[in-house]
């Protein structure tokens, strides 16, 4: 025996779908709300007018950096036409991209290749956020992102 449809039933099974719907959409956006770190730049603007020329100098310095991360050791490599190089200071920032919980600041030394920092990763993207000051006093930025796997 079959039941007839009627125009209730019909907005009942469209109220569920678009509820559901709704529902998930709300509990994303407030998981990405959540979770955001915040900003990267207080104003873009007064970033941006010097952008250019940063840009230039950390190009001419010719740098090539990998970061990666093996055994507990985080190993960041910067080298140019002549080999491995040590700047002035390095500062690094390494965490997930989109939550700052896990944020840390690892003390790198140089073994003559390369940077090495103890750190305790778990698997999955990570961020290293660093700023190298070259011999020559040019500031040199970079995100890089690797993958930490089991």
């Amino acid at each position: 025996m079959s039941r007839e449809i009627k125009g209730i039933h019909v907005f009942a099974m469209f109220a569920f779908g678009f509820s559901i719907i709704i529902g998930v959409n709300l509990i994303l956006a407030t998981q990405a709300i959540r979770t955001f770190p915040g900003l990267e730049t207080k104003n873009s603007y007064v970033a941006s007018q010097s952008f250019d020329a940063r840009r230039t100098a950390q190009l001419a310095l010719g740098w090539d950096v990998k970061a990666g991360y093996v055994d507990g050791a985080l190993r960041l490599e910067i080298k140019d036409a002549n080999g491995p190089v040590q700047p002035e200071t390095i500062e690094a920032t390494l965490g997930r991209a989109t939550n700052v919980s896990q944020d840390q600041s690892p003390g790198f030394r140089f073994d003559g290749t390369a940077h090495i920092a103890a750190a305790d990763l778990a698997p999955g993207n990570w961020n290293l956020r660093m700023k190298a000051i070259a011999k020559d006093g040019t500031l040199f930025e970079q995100r890089i992102p690797f993958v930490v796997s089991k």
